[in-house]
């Protein structure tokens, strides 16, 4: 919709709103607020004070559809669910009121007022436990300073930078106070700022280490930066604090699945769910740790088995969906199409069905569905990105400024000379699993994941201002000393990943970012460039929602200037750095598959394994989309899929220019 009222009128009249409602003037409040919502009919402040207003003056009717309207636009807003428990409250219905009251806290754990609220009505039910907690939280809430519970509110709210401003002001006055050491590590990490974070967590720990709520934000921090030991030391130390919580437990399962300790993560779960035999979530991670491992028929029981006992509950369908290799029912379409169309649904789980919509309907050939609702996903993705197209063409753009001939024969000679990595770049969905997954079939090499520690490093050589970085500029005043010591420590660091082999692969994508610092640092390290057809490549990327990063994906022309970008930038490697690295193009490997992986042990210097062509063998853990995929032979199933798109493709067509295939730009 678009809107005629001046910003500052807007806030005009919803201040003289909050005003009226305060005077006890509800019909003042009301009809002010509705002259904003006569603007903009999806205004979330004027539809939240609307409802208030309307409550008080036991006009319930009314005041339940601005909830409906209000959840509708703004489904993760607590306060909204706050109002939806004191209505229904209001209108004697207990049960409805305590879960829109949970709903509320967990949406906004500083709403003091549902806390209390759940307190009472968990306790009138019996709920001795949920009472005590809940009026627990409550106690603590009110004993935070005032500006700590206005950050907190800011920060789930949506108000990032209102709720860093008031923190950052709070902690100079009190450095040493934890709290705010933590809410000012939850604003990083929204911020996508993860070193800060983890430092931020680091040390308040370090000052409060019984501090329980430290140590599991921690593990989410460390778990975003793919630092999966680290992580899985704090969901040990918890563990070990308290090993019946189901809580602790299913924090150390994750952990231990994501350090490939499946044994150890499949034992636990099953103590989750001997107590919460239901739980959704845990039933949920259970499939991934299944799927990892390739057991595909019980991964896709244990994701049945949790929509079964939630079925508003999205990621589980997505999980289904993400195997590539299942296909629902039509009653399970039609499921998902009733949960997908329920206003009060969350968020992600909105994104979620969104997205196992898109490949429901793909499978079943409704071309024109199937998009609707991949772009639905995308847009509700793309609202919760920053990425900035120009920006990243201008980051692209200084490696080719300042990784040149010069600065590489400059460095000759220097980093560290470990032979070890195979580094696998490119963009995500261009067939880079596939090719790990025949190198790791090879006895020589270590399939590992995609690591985080060249990103890393480049970060920290990025420095602290963000609009201009040091580096790569600062890549010619590095030492010799200094790159061999990077190298070593990459080598190092990315032990706690590897088996026996002499050799490993690191498959993250973003990497082909950074190969003028990876060939400094580690110069006799190996480079294969993962390239697909550019539409193939695209398209796949738009229909697939990643875990982490890879924002460019959620737009198409998005997508396509990303492939554009990446070839430039690849091309310019080749020039500078040529022969370092080796293009493996996914469609050479479908007509020739011993031929490319041939050529693919040479340039790695290893010998022949007939291992390596049976690829699909490989009994290994593969954490990517493609995990199921690689289990089978080689097929071209997921070539030219772009093609019953085509009508609704245009805007990615124009944005690759001249990698668009031929008349169709």
């Amino acid at each position: 919709m678009t809107t005629t009222l001046a910003t500052d009128d807007r806030a005009a009249l919803l201040k003289g709103a909050q005003s009226a409602l305060q005077a006890g003037d509800f019909a003042g409040g009301a009809r002010l607020a509705n002259t904003v919502l006569a603007d903009d009919a999806e205004d979330g402040e004027a539809l939240y004070i609307a409802a208030v207003a309307r409550r008080y003056l036991k006009d319930f009717p009314a005041a339940s559809a601005l909830l409906k309207r209000l959840h509708a636009a703004m489904p993760e807003y607590g306060r909204a669910w706050q109002e939806e428990g004191h209505l229904a409250r209001a209108k004697g219905d207990d049960a409805r009121a305590l879960a829109a009251f949970e709903r509320a806290t967990r949406f906004n754990p500083a709403l003091v007022a549902s806390w209390k609220a759940q307190a009472e009505l968990a306790g009138v039910a019996g709920r001795s436990a949920m009472a005590e907690a809940s009026a627990a939280q409550a106690r603590r809430i009110e004993a935070l300073p005032p500006e700590l519970v206005a950050v907190t509110n800011h920060l789930h709210e949506g108000r990032l930078l209102r709720a860093e401003e008031i923190c950052r002001h709070y902690q100079r006055q009190h450095p040493r106070n934890v709290e705010g050491m933590r809410l000012l590590a939850a604003i990083a990490a929204k911020f996508g700022v993860l070193d800060d974070a983890e430092f931020l967590l680091e040390t308040a720990i370090e000052l409060d280490p019984e501090n329980l709520q430290l140590r599991l934000d921690a593990i989410q921090v460390l778990r975003q930066r793919q630092k999966f030991a680290e992580a899985r030391e704090q969901a040990e130390w918890l563990h070990r604090r308290n090993p019946a919580d189901p809580l602790f437990q299913s924090h150390l399962a994750i952990e231990s699945m994501q350090t490939g300790d499946f044994d150890q993560a499949f034992e636990l779960f099953e103590q989750v769910l001997e107590k919460l035999p239901n739980d959704p979530a845990t039933l949920t991670s259970r499939g991934h740790a299944l799927k990892t491992r390739g057991r595909h028929d019980d991964a896709v029981a244990s994701y049945r088995a949790a929509f079964a006992a939630k079925p508003d509950h999205g990621d589980a369908y997505y999980a289904l969906a993400n195997l590539k290799t299942y296909r629902f029912s039509e009653s399970e379409i039609a499921e998902m199409e009733r949960q997908a169309a329920r206003p009060d649904l969350a968020f992600m789980d909105r994104v979620h069905f969104a997205f196992a919509l898109g490949k429901a309907h793909e499978d079943a050939g409704n071309y024109e569905a199937s998009f609707r609702n991949y772009e639905l996903g995308n847009t509700l993705k793309r609202r919760q990105t920053r990425y900035d197209a120009d920006r990243m063409g201008e980051e692209l753009e200084r490696q080719r400024e300042f990784c040149t001939p010069e600065l590489f024969a400059k460095h000759a000679g220097a980093g560290d000379p470990s032979p070890d990595p195979i580094f696998i770049v490119g963009l995500p969905r261009a067939g880079s699993t596939l090719l790990e997954q025949i190198l790791a079939s090879h006895s020589q090499v270590d399939g590992t994941m995609e690591l985080p520690n060249i990103l890393s490093l480049a970060h920290r050589l990025r420095g602290n201002r963000p609009s201009d970085p040091a580096y790569p500029a600062n890549l010619h005043d590095l030492t010799g000393e200094q790159l061999a010591r990077m190298g070593a420590d990459f080598i190092a660091s990315t032990r706690v990943h590897r088996g026996d082999a002499p050799f490993f692969i690191d498959k993250m994508p973003n990497n082909f970012r950074h190969i003028g610092l990876i060939k400094l640092i580690l110069p006799n390290a190996k480079i294969i460039d993962a390239r697909r057809a550019p539409m193939d490549c695209c398209f796949s990327g738009y229909k697939q929602l990643f875990a982490e990063g890879q924002e460019f994906t959620y737009g198409l022309k998005e997508v396509g200037r990303y492939y554009a970008d990446y070839v430039r930038l690849m091309d310019h490697w080749d020039r500078v750095l040529p022969g370092e690295v080796l293009k493996v193009q996914h469609e050479d490997v479908l007509d020739d598959l011993e031929g490319q992986v041939r050529r693919l042990l040479d340039f790695c210097g290893l010998p022949f394994e007939q291992a390596c062509i049976d690829f699909h063998k490989t009994d290994r853990a593969v954490r990517t989309a493609s995990s199921e995929q690689v289990r089978q032979p080689i097929n071209r199933k997921g070539q030219d899929a772009w093609k019953p798109y085509e009508a609704w493709l245009g805007e990615v067509k124009a944005a690759l220019g001249p990698h668009a295939p031929e008349g169709s730009k």
